[in-house]
């Protein structure tokens, strides 16, 4: 196309604007000396670039400097309100739903509780979710650039129906995605839940410039996400890291795991593994309620009492996650694993080193063992981070 060369005044034009609001983004409001010093263009060239993305609405003067020596300079910052985007994150009992600005600020949030509703409500659950978020961002669906629906499970590329989560009702009509895209206004895309909680760790967390990674999650079920290159591994049917299917010892071997919706893994490690490893050693206040609940509140108690019966179940429940942990590191050499997740996050630091001292004992090779640090909803922040880096590809592109 004419004007779209490589090497055109115009296509460099945009790839300095590119560059630019990407630094504005990284680091909040700059001088023009400031950009000009980072991307490295001269003065005259950084005010162009300024005015020109001024005049597109891509970025406001917000202020000047104080309290350096010389005249004070104009700071410039994103214009947050120039493009929005939504995620989802999806669990049986809710649908939690968030918009952002393209700066990244959240600012609407909504829960809809979701728990006896029927299960072909699905489309209204959706719809009713993102309408209350849009709503308490005092915005309107159609401001919304991208949504993107993280739920468990995968939908599978080839068929457009839901795998690996049976305990999602609902969600498995071959009709699902059409309705979807009929009720909503802006482009959608659908992730699973757990590769989200990476893309938040790799974005803004512990996994933040690595890119060969594994994420251990453990709520109401155990997964994991696999990073190769930078880059989501989802395998042929969107169902790479659906390792609480995972055949391991120490279990019986569970036949027809996806009407089961269980497997070894999940039997030896899962929220509900730990109850039962809780009676087994004469603990008794064990709690009543959710597995994930539950199992969260053990490892918690666990963690502050590092020792007696409590010590055996965190050094029990380590044991169990690095056993299929290392079926894991085996294949895939990570240099990086990513405990995440409420259950195992409870667990601390007292849990992050027991496993890594198993899993040291069980592998091969030895990857780092970190705790997550996105610790507040990682599958929708997220779903917003992926939601965010298209529109941003769509918004920023200057050389249109």
């Amino acid at each position: 196309m004419a004007g779209t060369t490589p090497g055109t005044p115009r296509v460099l034009r945009a790839m300095n604007d590119r560059a630019a609001l990407d630094l504005l983004l990284e680091h909040g409001p700059l001088s023009r000396t400031r950009i000009g010093k980072l991307t490295g263009l001269s003065k005259p060239t950084a005010s162009q670039l300024l005015a020109r993305l001024e005049a597109a609405g891509l970025v406001v003067v917000t202020g000047t400097t104080e309290g350096r020596p010389g005249p004070s300079a104009q700071l410039y910052a994103i214009n947050g309100g120039v493009a929005h985007a939504a995620g989802l994150d999806v669990t049986p009992e809710r649908i939690r739903a968030a918009v952002a600005d393209i700066t990244g600020a959240t600012v609407g949030e909504f829960e809809l509780p979701t728990p006896g509703r029927r299960a072909d409500s699905v489309v209204r659950q959706v719809t009713d979710a993102l309408e209350g978020a849009v709503k308490e961002a005092g915005l309107t669906r159609t401001d919304v650039h991208r949504l993107v629906i993280g739920t468990p499970g995968a939908f599978d590329p080839s068929t457009g129906r839901l795998r690996y989560a049976s305990h999602l009702p609902g969600w498995h009509s071959p009709t699902l995605l059409d309705e979807l895209a009929a009720a909503l206004p802006m482009p959608v895309e659908y992730e699973n839940d757990v590769n989200l909680a990476a893309v938040a760790e790799q974005r803004l967390g512990a996994a933040h410039g690595h890119d060969n990674f594994v994420l251990l999650w453990n709520e109401e079920g155990l997964g994991a996400a696999v990073v190769i290159g930078g880059r989501l591994h989802r395998g042929f049917t969107g169902g790479a890291g659906e390792v609480g299917f995972l055949p391991v010892p120490g279990t019986p071997l569970v036949r027809q795991v996806t009407k089961a919706n269980s497997g070894g893994f999940q039997e030896l490690a899962g929220a509900q593994a730990l109850p039962r490893l809780a009676r087994e050693l004469g603990l008794e206040d064990i709690g009543s309620g959710p597995h994930a609940e539950v199992a969260t509140a053990l490892v918690a108690r666990a963690a502050e009492n590092d020792s007696g019966p409590y010590g055996e179940l965190l050094d029990a429940f380590a044991t169990g996650l690095a056993t299929g942990l290392a079926s894991m590191v085996a294949v895939l050499d990570p240099e990086l694993v990513v405990l995440s997740g409420e259950v195992i996050a409870a667990g601390g630091e007292p849990l992050r080193t027991r496993v890594q001292s198993e899993l040291t004992e069980l592998a091969a090779s030895r990857p780092r063992l970190v705790l997550g640090a996105v610790r507040r909803h990682p599958v929708l922040r997220g779903a917003l981070e992926s939601a965010l880096a298209t529109t941003r590809d769509e918004v920023f592109d200057t050389s249109r």
